[in-house]
């Protein structure tokens, strides 16, 4: 793998992404795009209340200006795959755009319109539905029509026609998962560095170039809007980034041929989803929560953590997940 490739678009990510912050924070300051604050949450959380939301068109803009970049470095080394490489790489682009479009309109409805409920849980599913089934049907042109999934540490399973249920599942599932994790300053800005850094390393190792692309332009991009979101976070991404970085997270896994990995790499991801739903199922059955608040980050909050704190353990805990998801593509 070419690592100036790497390296400059790790460096044109940050660079972009953190730049933009200069001129659009005032700007959605000025339009008034805050972030609302509901009731349920942390009563700390009220002081937050009108800081800048939206923010992850920062990094949309400066990981895609990366990946690009990066792809015609690639290009001119000779290192870019063929055609169906490229169509795999750049479903996979398209794939987190048109989730982080999902996002914006969210975003849009709940600050301009002023519905803090912004897309109905049904509705935001059946277009993510959309975009999953348009992302395999792009992987199935690009000859990627496989069946057998590899479960790391274990061995190969052949799930036949039900790969493409499981996939959207997944798709679907982890996209929502990352949307979750986005709750504190810098929370899923950090853990989603540690997993591109991850998944930097297992591209190299798989000689997958294009996907080394992708993860070091998602590694670039979360860290340079860290510049603004680390606590006291000066904006916050909304659902239109998180949903965006759900796409390339999901998109990583996929390319490398691996989904499944994003069950190591993507530890506080799925713990993130997992927190909501044991929250709800309890509270359903036998009217008693097992967590303070979910999702599981604002559990450690309520108890005393720091937000500080809580994003050092998690992303110490996805670093954990980080390495079992190296260690593992070393045994296959």
């Amino acid at each position: 793998m070419n690592t100036t490739v790497l390296l400059l678009t790790v460096l044109t990510a940050f660079v972009v992404t953190a730049a933009l912050g200069f001129p659009l924070i005032p700007f959605l300051r000025r339009l008034k795009f805050g972030q609302t604050i509901l009731d349920i949450g942390p009563s700390w959380h009220k002081k937050k209340q009108g800081t800048p939301t939206m923010g992850g068109i920062m990094f949309v803009i400066g990981a895609t200006i990366a990946i690009v970049a990066g792809f015609l470095g690639l290009s001119m080394g000779g290192a870019a795959g063929g055609g169906r490489g490229n169509l795999k790489l750049f479903s996979g682009i398209v794939m987190a755009l048109a989730f982080g479009a999902v996002g914006f309109l969210d975003d849009y409805i709940k600050v301009v319109k002023k519905q803090n409920l912004g897309l109905t849980a049904r509705q935001k599913y059946l277009m993510q539905l959309i975009i999953a089934v348009f992302y395999l049907t792009m992987l199935w042109l690009a000859g990627d029509r496989s069946s057998i999934v590899i479960i790391p540490f274990i061995g190969q399973w052949n799930l036949g026609l039900l790969y493409y249920p499981f996939a959207v599942i997944v798709i679907t599932g982890f996209v929502n998962a990352v949307n979750l994790t986005d709750g504190i300053d810098g929370l899923a800005s950090s853990v989603t560095f540690v997993y591109a850094l991850c998944f930097v390393v297992i591209a190299g190792l798989l000689g997958a170039a294009q996907a080394g692309v992708i993860a070091a332009a998602l590694a670039g991009g979360v860290l340079g809007f860290l510049v603004w979101n680390f606590y006291p976070a000066k904006v916050f991404m909304g659902d239109t980034g998180s949903l965006f970085l759900g796409g390339l997270v999901v998109a990583l896994a996929f390319d490398v041929g691996i989904p499944l990995l994003l069950v190591l790499a993507g530890v506080i991801y799925w713990c993130e989803a997992f927190s909501v739903i044991l929250q709800v199922i309890s509270f359903k059955t036998t009217g008693k929560r097992i967590f303070k608040m979910s999702p599981i980050h604002h559990h450690f909050e309520l108890s005393g953590w720091s937000e500080i704190k809580i994003v050092t353990v998690f992303s110490l805990v996805t670093l954990a997940g980080s390495l079992l998801a190296i260690l593992a593509v070393f045994r296959i």
